[in-house]
């Protein structure tokens, strides 16, 4: 681990803390991205990415972007102008989602919790009674808040109200830390990105599509209006890798997917069921330490709390800027808040990824230590 020895632990909720393995297989040289030894590299990575999501015919996309591109390839493939989108907002990244919606012309209707409070399955049915609606989306964590989505019972509401509706999940903040069944939830699209629980430097844009969505795409009438995020050009290439096969649209990020698949093989080398627990072991210690502290939590009930951050309010008399650098003097980064209407009022702390599978780190550790002696020289005598 000398490599990494002398830089701030990153505890914030993405990018995470990389393997050492991870980023060695980012140091290759210069290789072509149809060379013979990249090709089967890329190829499994699209196989391991089933594995990951819990997929047997899922079709996976790996592409150079943030997670944000995943809004607009389903925004642009799936969701003709003038369609009808119901998003499930719990924060800022619930905005965004339905910004983007907008941008290639689809009707949103926003289903807007409370700040801390998670959709009700009663406001998802309500929601889905008042018209047919061509998706629907759910930010299973939303970053800005820690607040964590009922994915599996949404999607029994939507299946038993409303079958014909995709189901459209925004895992950035989830895959790889949260419970996600692909298959047996019935989900139409999870995306996600390479920097948070899958634990690889950020620049790649990860999204697994069914079969019925697939199908949508091809059977769409309008013109698909984006160049770059158009799944006519991205499944002839997913595809060729898959078969070991080169092919070229645009030029994929070779050293980060060399990383991602190295990253994909340690998951997936234990039960996906043994790392969802280390999660929620990780988290319930991160929470009932800062509870004990007699802080408070940006979530207003613990079970929808996320398992992979923490989100809590400052004490009272506590800036923002003088606890994230008093706690970055103990070699520890975290996060200061997002969601626009409460940003200087709450902290972010993430939990995911290596920091919480392999305790021998002490990140864990380091990071309540951290927030601990931090809070207490600043004054702070807990409850």
């Amino acid at each position: 681990m000398s490599s990494q020895d002398n830089h701030k632990l990153c505890m914030i909720p993405g990018p995470v803390e990389f393997h050492e393995d991870v980023l060695t297989s980012m140091s290759t040289p210069a290789t072509s991205h149809v060379s013979p030894s990249f090709i089967p590299v890329f190829g499994e990575s699209i196989e391991l990415l089933r594995k990951l999501f819990l997929t047997e015919k899922g079709q996976p996309f790996i592409v150079s972007g943030s997670g944000t591109l995943g809004w607009d390839m389903v925004s642009s493939n799936l969701v003709e102008p003038d369609e009808d989108a119901l998003v499930l907002n719990t924060g800022y990244f619930g905005d965004s989602f339905a910004e983007c919606l907008k941008v290639y012309g689809a009707n949103v209707v926003e289903v807007k919790a409370e700040i801390g409070e998670a959709t009700t399955l009663q406001e998802v049915s309500d929601a889905l009674s008042t018209k047919s609606f061509k998706v629907i989306t759910i930010t299973h964590v939303d970053t800005s808040t820690g607040v964590l989505a009922d994915v599996k019972g949404i999607s029994e509401v939507v299946k038993k109200q409303s079958p014909n509706t995709l189901i459209i999940v925004d895992g950035v903040c989830s895959v790889g830390c949260e419970e996600i069944r692909f298959d047996e939830w019935g989900i139409d699209v999870a995306l996600t990105a390479s920097q948070k629980a899958i634990g690889v430097p950020p620049g790649l844009s990860i999204l697994v599509a069914s079969e019925r969505a697939i199908q949508v795409f091809k059977n769409r009438k309008a013109p698909i209006p984006s160049y770059y995020a158009s799944w006519a050009h991205w499944l002839p290439i997913m595809n060729a890798y898959e078969s070991r096969k080169g092919m070229y649209f645009a030029t994929p990020p070779v050293q980060l997917i060399y990383a991602l698949n190295t990253s994909l093989k340690q998951i997936t080398s234990i039960p996906l069921e043994t790392r969802f627990e280390q999660h929620k072991k990780a988290s319930n210690f991160i929470k009932n330490t800062v509870e004990s502290l007699g802080l408070k939590f940006v979530p207003k009930h613990r079970e929808a709390a996320a398992n992979g951050m923490t989100a809590v309010y400052y004490p009272d008399g506590i800036q923002p800027a003088d606890l994230l650098q008093k706690v970055a003097s103990y070699n520890v980064v975290i996060a200061g808040g997002l969601h626009r209407a409460i940003a200087t009022k709450y902290f972010r702390i993430g939990h995911m990824g290596i920091s919480v599978t392999e305790p021998e780190r002490k990140h864990l550790d380091n990071v309540i230590q951290a927030l601990t002696s931090s809070l207490k020289e600043l004054g702070y005598s807990g409850k």
